[in-house]
C-alpha cells in the first residue's frame, strides 16, 4: 500500500516538480499518510476502505500546495534579484523581468537593460556609466547617489522613477514621458533631453545652467530653487510650471532669470504672471 499512497501523492504534486518547498511537504505529508494508514488497518479497517479514509484525512490539498507554490517562487525571484555589491560591468539584463531588484553598490558599467522591466528597483551608490536603458519600463525605481554620465534613456518608461544627488552628465532622454519623476539635487548641465514631455516632474535644488529644453512640454513642474542661468525653452509649451527661487528674489536670482531663453514658448496665465513679476523676458511668448 506503500506504492499506492506514494503513486496517489506524485500525481497530486506532479505540477509543482522543482519547488523546493514544496517537495519538502510532499515529504512530510507522505510520512504522514503512511501513519495514518498504518493506526486505520490497526483498528480493523481493510486496506482499501484504510486508503480512502486516509486521503480523505487530508482534505483539498491543491489550494494549500497553490499557495506554498506562489510563496517558494516570490522567495526564489527575490534571491536571484539580489545583485548588492556586485561587479556586474557590461553585463547582459536585456529582456529581464527583476521586479524590485536590487543594484546598490554595484559596478554596471555598460550594463544593457534594454526593454527590461525593473519596476521597483534600487540602483543607489553605483556605477552606472554608459548603461543601456533603453525601452526599460523604471517605473517606481531609485537612481540616488550615483554616476550616471553616459546612459541611455531613449523610449524609457519613466513614471515616479527618482534620481536624487546623482551625475547625469552626456546622459541622454530621448521619446521619453517623464511622469511624477524627481531629479532633485542633480547635476543637469549636459544632460541631453529631446523630444521629451515633462508631467509632474521635480528639478528642486538640481543644476540645469545652460540646458536645451527647446520644444518640449511641461506641465505641473517645479524649478523651484534650481540653479537655472542661460537655461533654453525656445519653443516649449509650460502649464503650472514654478520657478520659485531658494530666497527672496535677490538681484541674482534677477539677473538668472533674465537669462532664461523663453522665446516662442507657449504658457498659461498664472505661469506667464508669475515669470513677469521675476522679470523673466515674456516678449516673445504666447499665452493660452
Amino acid at each position: 500500500m506503500n506504492t499506492k499512497l506514494a503513486n496517489y501523492l506524485n500525481g497530486v504534486f506532479a505540477s509543482y516538480e522543482g519547488v523546493k518547498s514544496v517537495a519538502e511537504l510532499k515529504a512530510e505529508l507522505y510520512s504522514d499518510l503512511q501513519e495514518r494508514f498504518e493506526e486505520l488497518t490497526a483498528e480493523g479497517k481493510d486496506d482499501e476502505t484504510a486508503f480512502e479514509m486516509t486521503i480523505d484525512s487530508i482534505g483539498d490539498i491543491e489550494q494549500t500546495l497553490q499557495e506554498v507554490a506562489s510563496l517558494s517562487r516570490s522567495l526564489e525571484r527575490q534571491v536571484l534579484t539580489n545583485f548588492n555589491a556586485s561587479n556586474l560591468t557590461q553585463s547582459d539584463f536585456a529582456g529581464v523581468t527583476a521586479h524590485k531588484g536590487e543594484f546598490k553598490a554595484s559596478d554596471l558599467r555598460g550594463s544593457d537593460f534594454s526593454g527590461a522591466d525593473l519596476t521597483g528597483s534600487s540602483f543607489i551608490v553605483s556605477d552606472v556609466r554608459e548603461t543601456n536603458f533603453n525601452r526599460a519600463n523604471l517605473t517606481d525605481c531609485s537612481f540616488n547617489v550615483l554616476d550616471l554620465n553616459g546612459a541611455s534613456f531613449n523610449q524609457t518608461t519613466l513614471v515616479r522613477t527618482t534620481f536624487d544627488k546623482s551625475s547625469l552628465e552626456e546622459c541622454k532622454f530621448i521619446n521619453v514621458k517623464l511622469i511624477d519623476v524627481k531629479l532633485s539635487m542633480c547635476d543637469l548641465r549636459k544632460t541631453v533631453f529631446e523630444n521629451c514631455s515633462f508631467e509632474g516632474v521635480d528639478f528642486q535644488y538640481s543644476d540645469l545652467r545652460g540646458l536645451s529644453m527647446d520644444g518640449q512640454s511641461f506641465i505641473g513642474v517645479k524649478f523651484d530653487k534650481a540653479a537655472m542661468n542661460q537655461v533654453t525653452f525656445k519653443g516649449s509649451t509650460l502649464r503650472n510650471v514654478s520657478f520659485r527661487p531658494a530666497f527672496a528674489l535677490t538681484n541674482k536670482n534677477f539677473r538668472a532669470i533674465k537669462t532664461i531663453n523663453f522665446d516662442g514658448a507657449m504658457m498659461d496665465k498664472l505661469t506667464y504672471a508669475a515669470l513677469k513679476g521675476m522679470g523673466a523676458d515674456l516678449s516673445k511668448v504666447s499665452v493660452i
